[in-house]
């Protein structure tokens, strides 16, 4: 221990053996590799990680002031890919441009760190030891930049990292990419030379949530997790979906009240994670913004083709309710610097997600689009929906699906963010087809190891209680059914458990547009539209979605899945309604291809009658359909007949009266 206050030495959190690191990378050697650059970088201690128990009273202060040293080190950067030309000349006036003065701002904001936590607790000692930085030169490899093998894949990056060596010091201020600041061919490897190495998840419920691709371009370079308060707190710019309410200064009644991106809106939870780009010469609306081109984050950026958000169970056991607000972040903005144990990084490509790479970008074949996933941990412990250092609340399970003593199993989420973009050219440096690269810290210079997610809980306590049970009794379930799933495909413990990447929890592609799934209500019809089954399913946007019955199983998923349409984000936009569209490699749509004959549509109910709803689990019989759909059965057909027959026997007396006064006049 370093003093009070919580500070320690070591990493405390643990490693991500749930995103599939189980200790790989760790130690000397994959230091060595994830340090293998190709530029020179600023290396400093990660002082938010190491203070682990801040009073509640000081934690405003201290995220202000964290958010103040990493501002610092972005600054130091900067000056150092200013002065490079220089430094390459005499390495060691470095210390007096940038690293000594850097040292300096540390320090008074290590001071006032500690007043911070001494006010309303006790005051950390040597916090001051944290304020020296190194200048981390370029770790060359002979004729050029680094051919570092991935950390994931043995010696599957070698061949890659060769290509392009000769781009070492092209760019911006002596950088590699557009931004000047990476990435190098060195971040690149083939998914091809890679083994297999993703275990299958075992079966178990699912619970999906559908919130869209952010086509409607919601981004910033705020962090309301780690830096709440601070403009450009993530110094990278983010993609969101769900919660619309998504910056710095929201309160965690903002979050409660805004709209959402999601199909169910019961769903105003927040999604987010850094944009991918393509370095290609665009200069894009936040070029010359804070978070943007002026923190080397440049470029075209990129919107999924497909977001899949899946909430899977726990192997060893029942999951509990997630607590209302709670906040997880998974992987590590800072892992180029700060090492692998927190990186939880997952890249691979559509077609091969059984091959899964921590510290490279992959290159796909043709046909085959880039796939990230995001694995989050799955205990809690049980009191905390935030932590000082906003980690230590939440714990990976073992590989057993065991939980830490003292936590809680809670739904995983697993996120698959799937993106139509080409293999760069390595040898031309991404002239010929751009790299492609996440937005990091300037200082973490892209690197795909730094690639993380964030999540805030504000599901309704209704939808969060259906979640539980839907993945607790073992079915796969989410928006647009009856809230009976599919029956799943086994057992009642839930087990889905850390589910990797490659293989969809449940053994099943979650994105199957045709998978029943279970919302928080029935599905509301329109005014418009009579609560009766209805022979095909509406292609109008404004209407739900119906689904098939409870008994009837998910779809097989084809190899490779479809994009996502734009979420509706009005207010009053239907539980029922989904973001799928049609297209696409599955080639098929949820919105408009039936997942069964018409026969066999379950009927559509209206939010008034959700008892009577809930009661409907057999389609009606295939005879009966011609009345249903409106053709008109018997008593339909005498009401429409009796008003022409009355007029023909009216017709007829007044003949016969015409007829009698004729005759009395003769």
């Amino acid at each position: 221990m370093l003093g009070g206050g919580g500070l320690v030495a070591a990493n405390v959190y643990a490693s991500a053996s749930e995103g599939g690191w189980s200790g790989q990378g760790s130690g000397d050697a994959a230091n060595a590799s994830l340090r293998s650059a190709g530029m020179a970088t600023i290396d400093c201690p990660d002082v938010g990680t190491r203070l682990t128990d801040v009073p509640e009273a000081a934690r405003a202060d201290v995220d202000r002031e964290l958010a103040t040293l990493d501002q610092q080190i972005a600054e130091a950067y900067q000056r150092l890919q200013q002065s490079a030309d220089a430094l390459r000349q005499d390495p060691r006036a470095a210390d007096n441009s940038v690293m000594n003065p850097l040292k300096d701002k540390r320090t008074a904001t290590l001071g006032r760190i500690a007043d911070a936590i001494g006010r309303a607790g006790n005051r950390p000692d040597q916090l001051d030891e944290l304020a020296p930085c190194t200048l981390r030169p370029a770790e060359a490899a002979p004729g050029g930049e680094s051919a570092a093998p991935s950390q994931s894949s043995g010696d599957q990056g070698q061949e890659q990292g060769g290509q392009g060596q000769q781009q070492g010091g092209q760019g911006q201020n002596g950088g590699t990419g557009q931004g000047g600041n990476g990435p190098v061919a060195a971040d690149y490897a083939d998914i091809n030379s890679v083994q297999p190495n993703a275990p299958k998840a075992p079966p178990g419920g699912t619970f999906r949530t559908e919130c869209g691709v952010n086509e409607n371009g919601l981004f910033n370079s705020d962090n309301v997790i780690v830096a709440p308060g601070v403009s450009n707190g993530a110094h990278h710019f983010h993609d969101y979906v769900g919660n619309q309410s998504n910056t710095a200064f929201a309160s965690d009644q903002d979050l409660a009240d805004a709209k959402t991106s999601c199909a169910d809106q019961g769903d105003k939870s927040t999604y987010y994670w850094p944009v991918l780009r393509l370095q290609n010469g665009k200069q894009e609306r936040d070029a010359g913004a804070p978070g943007g081109g002026t923190e080397g984050n440049a470029g075209q950026i990129v919107t999924p083709k497909e977001v899949t958000l899946t909430f899977v169970g726990s192997p060893s056991g029942q999951v509990t309710e997630m607590p209302r607000l709670l906040r997880i972040i998974t992987g590590d903005a800072k892992a180029f610097v700060n090492g692998p144990a927190n990186a939880n990084a997952s890249w691979s490509c559509t077609g091969f997600e059984d091959r899964q790479l921590k510290d490279k970008y992959p290159l796909c074949p043709s046909g085959s689009d880039v796939v990230r996933s995001f694995h989050f941990q799955s205990c809690w412990d049980g009191r905390n929906a935030d932590s000082a250092n906003h980690r230590t609340h939440v714990a990976f399970a073992d590989a057993q699906g065991n939980c830490p003593e003292g936590f809680k199993a809670i739904p995983q989420l697993v996120q698959r963010i799937v993106y139509d973009v080409d293999a760069p050219s390595l040898a031309d440096g991404g002239k010929g087809t751009p790299l492609f690269a996440v937005d990091s810290f300037p200082e973490q210079q892209h690197k795909p190891v730094t690639d993380h997610g964030d999540f805030i809980n504000v599901f309704d306590e209704n939808l969060m209680r259906t979640m539980v049970d839907c993945i607790n009794s073992g079915r796969q379930c989410g928006p647009g059914d009856d809230g009976k799933g599919d029956g799943g495909n086994g057992g009642g413990n839930g087990g889905g458990g850390t589910a990797n990447p490659g293989e969809e929890p449940g053994g099943q592609d979650t994105a199957e547009p045709g998978a029943t799934a279970a919302p928080e209500k029935p599905a509301e019809t329109t005014p418009e539209q009579p609560a009766q089954s209805q022979p095909e399913k509406s292609e109008q946007p404004g209407q739900p979605a119906e689904t098939a019955p409870a008994q009837q199983p998910a779809q097989p998923n084809p190899a490779q899945s479809n994009p996502v349409e734009a979420p509706r984000v009005d207010a009053t936009t239907a539980p029922a309604n989904t973001t799928k569209n049609d297209g696409g490699k599955a080639g098929r749509d949820e919105s408009t291809a039936p997942a069964a004959p018409a026969t066999s549509a379950a009927p559509q109910v209206s939010d008034s009658a959700p008892a009577q709803a809930a009661a409907v689990t057999t389609p009606p019989p295939a005879n009966l359909e011609p009345q249903a759909v409106g053709n008109g059965g018997l008593a339909e057909t005498g009401a429409n007949l009796w008003p022409a027959a009355l007029g023909v026997l009216l017709a007829a007396s007044g003949l016969v009266m015409l007829l009698r006064a004729r005759r009395l006049r003769y």
